[in-house]
């Protein structure tokens, strides 16, 4: 096999934490050249400016282009990387494009990848979820040629969706490779860094809904209140930078006044990890409570639709924006009993992975796609 050329897209901090297996077995293998192209969120320095922690793993191969400001819509913002990410692979003429997820610089990627008749690789596919997201994912899964799934619903709904079963590779997702490693920080290195002062704590994380915006306000302010009125410490970190990010924020960022809560634009991923399997819970509506809390045992409280059926793990205690619901789901976390399993892969993903890119087949994929009928019932 040819020396292939492949593009990593990381546009947040969350992505890159799925996609960093998959792009360290890249990097480091002679058959490959690696390149990532850092965009999105990384460069926002009112979310930590975390394209530094993209750099800081000396990638031979690191382009941070910025796409928004923190007031840019996000069909600007699809605009914007779709150039910038052209103009990119115009100059080092990619064989194959990676993203993840279901933000819109991964579809920008997937758009101009497909445009410009270049395989495009999805990693995640086939997952549900709330606001807009879901949308996003399920075109991206439309204009991507290969799909790396978690799992096997995941694999059914793209098969759904017309794509051909040949060019969809169940390998786990790769975070949970992270997850299970032995590498991760100590605690009490993780407290130190960080400058964690409590013995217990949970961790509150809470993006907005961008197909609710107009109840955004009131349904932040009940979160808030819940928080607040549980008396328990906190690790707080920054929503992502969706439309509403800012009205989340005005609600959050006086909490850094209370003595028990810690308040961070962004944590260190790893770092991240260790912080969560030592909390007590995990509330909010982000994709790690419903995901990730299940391996490592502990309670998470869904709130809201976001991350509507995403997962059925007995952890998730699901709620309404409602401060009582909260407040009880929050007394039910003490007496619930998990049982640790995961239904996202068990560690190897990135194993996976390059066993599946190494194969010349991947590379016989075809560019011109065509959607495949499913007989009826």
């Amino acid at each position: 096999m040819n020396k292939k050329k492949i593009v990593f897209l990381t546009g947040t901090r969350a992505d890159f934490g799925k996609l960093k297996p998959l792009i360290n077995k890249i990097e480091y293998s002679e058959k490959f050249d690696n390149y990532v192209f850092v965009t999105g969120m990384h460069t926002l320095s009112k979310y930590g400016s975390t394209y530094r922690e993209v750099q800081k793993h000396n990638y031979k191969n690191i382009f941070v282009y910025m796409n928004q400001s923190h007031t840019t819509a996000m069909d600007i913002i699809l605009a914007n990387t779709i150039i910038g990410f052209s103009h990119f692979i115009k100059e080092i003429r990619p064989d194959m494009i990676i993203i993840h997820g279901d933000r819109v610089e991964a579809l920008a990627g997937a758009i101009v990848g497909s445009l410009n008749n270049i395989l495009v690789s999805h990693i995640e596919g086939g997952e549900i979820s709330g606001t807009i997201d879901e949308l996003i994912r399920h075109a991206i899964t439309k204009l991507s040629h290969i799909h790396f799934v978690a799992n096997e619903k995941a694999k059914e709904r793209l098969l759904q969706m017309g794509e051909k079963k040949d060019n969809v590779y169940l390998i786990g997702s790769p975070d949970i490779d992270i997850m299970y490693s032995n590498d991760l920080p100590t605690i009490n290195l993780a407290k130190k860094r960080y400058e964690i002062p409590f013995k217990n704590y949970s961790i509150f994380i809470y993006h907005p809904v961008t197909t609710s915006l107009g109840t955004l306000k009131h349904d932040i302010k009940k979160v808030v209140d819940a928080i607040v009125n549980s008396k328990l410490n906190y690790i707080i970190i920054y929503p992502n930078n969706d439309p509403g990010s800012d009205i989340i924020l005005d609600e959050i960022l006086p909490l850094e006044l209370y003595k028990n809560v810690r308040l961070f634009p962004s944590i260190r991923f790893e770092y991240f990890l260790t912080l969560l399997k030592n909390a007590d819970f995990i509330i909010g509506n982000s994709s790690v409570g419903v995901r990730a809390s299940e391996i490592y045992r502990i309670p998470a409280i869904n709130i809201g639709n976001r991350q509507k059926n995403r997962s059925d793990s007995m952890n998730i205690i699901n709620v309404k924006n409602k401060m009582s619901d909260i407040l009880n789901a929050i007394k039910e976390t003490k007496h619930k009993k998990i049982t640790s399993i995961s239904h996202f892969g068990d560690g190897k993903s990135a194993k996976n992975f390059y066993r599946i890119i190494s194969n010349d087949k991947i590379w016989k994929t075809e560019i011109q796609k065509q959607f495949l009928d499913i007989p009826l019932i």
